[in-house]
């Protein structure tokens, strides 16, 4: 049985409220970048980008119990995750446009390694503990004043970006020549939007885990385009859909013992479902009507 009136004293707590406006930063930042992930027909670039920051995070935590780390112990893996996701775009880009391996070889070829380097790690560092497993599996709860701040910082540079250069990237995503020809920078966005996607994931991890992240930058994209509105529309649509799910099934792992991300992951997939259901009521009862 729910207990709502525990759910209002966690509310009243600085760690839970850490949680939900972290999740909400990421949220924010997953909408705006998967809708253009999506456009881009990049969808499973996320999953290989957060297989790669695994091994950043393994490397960040060895590091920390080695004492070789600068800065607070408990966001260097942040650091050392964003350095790997950065460095594994990277390398996607660099092999499409050397015609070593098309964007989905490498895709899988960076989920394999980054994975194989972070069991590597941490089978060296002496196996899992509650810490790693939360950036393996999504713990808003570990969400700490510091990560807080990464997360602001990191999520206000994604949406300015956006905001700067909404033009430049709607004009580039539909018509790269065209884009190209009237003097939109391509090649420089075109980096750019590869560093936002790694600085996205990072920031996403403590929320929904590296292992499910990816849904997050997709889902609700996928829910935004089923309303078929125009593209500033379903960005903002996009948004609204995400930061919904994040913080309905935040609460919802608050009310019950079951697993945030998870929980996160499926209200945003059953929020698909009901976008899509009421959508094509709709057209059903206009062509019903127009019959």
């Amino acid at each position: 049985m729910a207990d709502l009136g525990a759910l209002g004293t966690l509310l009243g707590l600085a760690f839970f409220q850490r949680s939900l406006l972290g999740g909400a930063i990421a949220a924010l930042a997953c909408a705006a970048v998967g809708v253009f992930v999506l456009l881009r027909k990049q969808a499973m670039v996320g999953h290989g980008i957060a297989h790669v920051s695994f091994g950043g995070v393994a490397v960040g935590k060895y590091m920390v119990v080695a004492g070789a780390f600068v800065g607070a112990a408990e966001t260097f893996p942040i650091y050392t995750a964003l350095v790997a996701a950065v460095a594994g775009m990277w390398l996607v880009t660099w092999m499409r446009r050397r015609g070593v391996a098309g964007s989905d070889a490498g895709i899988g070829l960076i989920t394999a390694v980054g994975f194989a380097i972070g069991l590597v790690v941490i089978s060296a560092a002496g196996g899992f503990n509650r810490d790693i497993l939360s950036y393996l599996f999504g713990d808003v709860t570990t969400i700490g004043a510091q990560d807080l701040v990464v997360s602001a910082v990191l999520g206000a540079v994604i949406l300015a970006f956006f905001g700067v250069f909404y033009k430049e990237m709607l004009s580039m995503t539909f018509d790269e020549e065209s884009a190209r020809l009237t003097g939109v920078p391509v090649r420089a966005l075109s980096v750019a939007f590869d560093l936002l996607v790694a600085f996205t994931i990072v920031l996403s991890i403590k929320v929904v885990g590296i292992v499910l992240v990816s849904a997050l930058v997709v889902l609700p994209g996928l829910g935004a385009f089923q309303f078929r509105l125009s593209f500033r529309g379903t960005m903002v649509a996009a948004m609204a859909l995400a930061v919904v799910s994040v913080v309905v099934g935040i609460l919802l792992s608050a009310l019950y013992p079951v697993a945030t991300g998870g929980l996160i992951i499926l209200v945003a997939t059953a929020m698909l479902g009901a976008c899509a259901a009421w959508v094509r009521l709709g057209d059903e009862r206009d062509g019903a009507a127009a019959g």
